[in-house]
């Protein structure tokens, strides 16, 4: 059930990935870590319907925290970039080569081999106040340090450090939503006392609001490949220091783990850094223009109206 619950909410951020792309795709450069930025976006139907997707992974990631540990769940959310490319392969019909088959096959074979030689487990450790500190002070000085360093250099360092941030945002976020998740178990009237559920709101606005950032930044190339690299170790950390995840490391399965990690990573990059994924979500080439969502459905639409019989 968790590892099916985490998978839907891989599935729903890949549909909220290419809605959103589109709402902002059109959105002045000047915009970047502006308001302005979530103003061009709410004005856009599809970037809000991409948001209803964003909203609805909430309560899946809840019960999935709630019934599994941060090193279970969070690995798996790197499956939405093999659902973007089945997406862009079946929703708007690109066409889809042997590299992004075979980083779908190495990212889905790396995470299920560091789930079978890992088997995490625990993860029922309370947190004390004084982990909570630490955890939060490492992840948000790591989001700033990234932020800061996104103000200047070419665009896909830019995309990249903002990546890097929403990708420490989002772990430290789940690590929150864990917590809570627990709450609402247990004593779900008085979940709005404890300060994690409004931690979990203002972080998770946070990590939206620079992933958005992330993506009108600077090619998906960057920015996907930092918060596929980022998330999942951040969050097996977190998992390990609060709330006592353990890995199986024993012999063999330490090594084995860490391959299953670099296979994963490399598939997941190597989909990433396709001209399919970096095109649609705007690098600044030839190939971004021919791959923008909104040009290419356009021309489907007008294809179909053509193979049309007259009236």
């Amino acid at each position: 059930m968790v590892y099916l619950l985490a998978t839907a909410c891989a599935l729903s951020n890949a549909l909220a990935s290419v809605l959103q792309r589109m709402g902002i795709e059109n959105a002045l450069g000047s915009d970047t870590l502006k308001l302005s930025l979530l103003t061009h976006a709410l004005k856009r139907g599809v970037w809000l319907l991409g948001f209803a997707f964003v909203v609805a992974t909430v309560p899946l990631q809840i019960v999935a925290l709630h019934l599994g540990s941060l090193s279970q769940v969070q690995p798996i959310l790197t499956a939405e970039l093999l659902f973007l490319v089945i997406l862009l392969a079946t929703w708007f019909r690109f066409h889809v080569g042997w590299r992004e088959w075979m980083g779908c096959a190495g990212a889905a074979g790396g995470l299920a081999g560091f789930l079978i030689f890992a088997q995490p487990g625990g993860g029922s450790d309370v947190p004390t106040t004084f982990e909570w500190v630490v955890a939060g002070s490492l992840c948000g000085g790591t989001a700033l340090l990234a932020i800061l360093s996104s103000f200047r250099g070419p665009r896909w360092l830019r995309a990249a450090a903002f990546g890097v941030a929403g990708a420490v945002g989002f772990a430290f976020t789940a690590s929150l939503i864990k917590t809570v998740s627990n709450y609402i178990a247990t004593d779900w009237v008085h979940v709005f006392f404890h300060w994690q559920t409004f931690g979990a709101a203002v972080c998770g606005a946070f990590s939206l609001f620079v992933t958005q950032n992330a993506i009108h930044a600077g090619p998906i190339a960057a920015s996907q490949t930092a918060l596929v690299l980022v998330d999942p170790l951040a969050s097996i950390a977190l998992g390990i220091g609060l709330y006592g995840d353990s890995l199986r490391t024993a012999g063999a399965y330490g090594p084995l783990e860490a391959i299953s990690l670099l296979i994963m990573f490399v598939g997941a990059v190597s989909i990433a850094l396709s001209p399919l994924v970096s095109g649609v979500n705007g690098d600044d080439d030839r190939s971004a223009e021919m791959l923008s969502l909104r040009s290419h459905s356009k021309r489907l639409i007008d294809a179909v109206q053509r193979d049309l019989p007259p009236k």
